[in-house]
């Protein structure tokens, strides 16, 4: 208890705590893009459920990984060299987890623009077990450099534990927004199978150790994002096609 209290009162630690909320907010916006989206395909008596159990067994595996500062440090060692490059456990789960992020943004592409697309073929159903399992499997690659920083930026792991639940709190509510938003516009989906597709080729870059500023990704997302705002509210202002 005396060590909490000297946390609270030690402004270099709520400096440190405000640091590290803003910097897990500002770089779990692919995972709330990925979150609603998937979210937004099952039914909607199971969508919020997928996301607070997807979301909160991600946050209980982020937390393990803060408690174990050490380990998490460890991911950045080199495991083995190939063609000149080293890989660490760090860039294997980053290159997996981009590939992941093409592949399913390239199917959903696939589905939404494909030649059976105006035919009445029955699409297969998102899994529940399945959206829970894809939610925690990116969460983890998205968020792993963030709690590398988080271990780097501060000693304290209660610090540490502390932004990222309330980093993960505020994620999971924009995602129920987002997500609500993608059903009631459908033209949404593929600019965000876009902005997937963007995220998913700058993780394996990183993994193969050409970095991509995050400041240059989101400005192209937030671009991109301006844009297609402008198209609904030129078309809200149009209105239906006559005849």
């Amino acid at each position: 208890m005396n060590f909490l209290l000297g946390l609270a009162t030690d402004p270099a630690q709520w400096f440190a705590l405000a640091t590290l909320i803003t910097m897990e907010i500002v770089l779990g916006v692919d995972n709330l893009i990925f979150v609603a989206l998937l979210s937004s395909k099952l039914p909607p008596a199971q969508a919020a459920t997928a996301r607070r159990i997807g979301v909160g067994l991600s946050l209980i595996l982020r937390v393990l990984l803060l408690a174990g500062a050490a380990y998490v440090v460890s991911l950045t060692k080199p495991l083995f060299s190939f063609i000149g490059k080293e890989f660490s456990w760090r860039d294997l789960i980053l290159i997996a987890g981009g590939l992941f992020l093409l592949s399913k943004a390239t199917n959903e592409i696939h589905r939404n623009i494909g030649p059976n697309r105006g035919l009445e073929v029955p699409r297969p159903r998102a899994g529940f077990t399945s959206t829970i399992s894809q939610i925690m499997f990116v969460d983890l690659t998205v968020s792993i450099d963030s709690i590398i920083t988080a271990v780097g930026m501060t000693d304290h792991v209660a610090i540490m534990i502390l932004a990222v639940t309330i980093a993960v709190l505020a994620m999971l509510m924009a995602a129920g927004v987002l997500a609500t938003f993608i059903h009631r516009h459908p033209s949404i989906v593929m600019l965000a199978l876009g902005f997937l597709l963007l995220i998913g080729t700058a993780l394996i870059a990183d993994g193969f150790g050409f970095h991509l500023p995050k400041g240059y990704i989101y400005a192209a997302m937030a671009f991109a994002a301006l844009i297609e705002g402008l198209n609904m509210l030129a078309s809200w202002r149009r209105g239906p096609p006559s005849g």
